[in-house]
Formats: C-alpha cells, sequence, structure tokens
C-alpha cells in the first residue's frame, strides 16, 4: 500500500488537529471547490464521481485544507448513496465546525442519464 493510500484509510475528520482556531472575528464566507469526489453505488458498485461545493461563514474554527482533501478521498472506495454521501460530509463538517453559516452541493456527474445535485443550506434548515 502507498503512503498516500495509508493516510487516507486511517483519517478520521474528528481528530482536533484538523481544526484550526479562526483567528478573523469579522463576518467572512469560505468556498471551497472539490472536483474529484468519488464514491460507489451501493446496489451496482459503479463509481460515482462528483463536484463537492462547501460554502461556510466561520464562527471559532476552520479546517485544514489538506484534512477536507483526505476526507473527501476516503470515500473513494465506499459504497454509499449519494444523498447519503452529502448528508455525512455536511453532518460531520457543521457538527465540528459549527459554522455561522454553511452549505454544502454535491453535484454528481451524470449516470445512466441521470444527473442528480443535493443541496444541503444550514440557513435554510
Amino acid at each position: 500500500m502507498k503512503y498516500g493510500e495509508q493516510e487516507i484509510l486511517e483519517f478520521d475528520i474528528n481528530n482536533e488537529e484538523n481544526y484550526w482556531p479562526n483567528e478573523h472575528p469579522k463576518n467572512y464566507t469560505i468556498n471551497i471547490e472539490l472536483p474529484e469526489f468519488m464514491c460507489m453505488c451501493p446496489r451496482s458498485g459503479y463509481p460515482d464521481f462528483a463536484t463537492i461545493k462547501l460554502s461556510y461563514q466561520p464562527d471559532q474554527k476552520v479546517i485544514e485544507l489538506k484534512a477536507l482533501k483526505l476526507y473527501i478521498n476516503s470515500f473513494m472506495r465506499r459504497y454509499i448513496s449519494h444523498e447519503n454521501s452529502a448528508n455525512e460530509i455536511y453532518d460531520a463538517l457543521y457538527s465540528k465546525l459549527k459554522p455561522k453559516s454553511m452549505k454544502l452541493i454535491a453535484d454528481f456527474n451524470p449516470r445512466g442519464n441521470v444527473h442528480t445535485v443535493i443541496e444541503i443550506d444550514s440557513t435554510k434548515n
């Protein structure tokens, strides 16, 4: 196993070292795009690909970008639906960051003539 595979396999998004103090009390928005999300369809085993867009207004914490990359890559070999993957990512990040607001868009590539976009927004919940 190569070192990157090992790092992804052992990664835990809940480790405190993945989050840094937000040193800026003013309101600002962090926009992150992760265009290489991949998971496996739980029914067929076919790969599903998506662009994940994360937008949040931090309060006390921000996420370290390498940690976010490793977390997103940890879905690569998981059998998980579009809806479950988007909600799991949102819930994990929202619970640790406790942001002023957060929005996640999971824009899945079309497969079998179906295009799925899942949007979760803390201001609409």
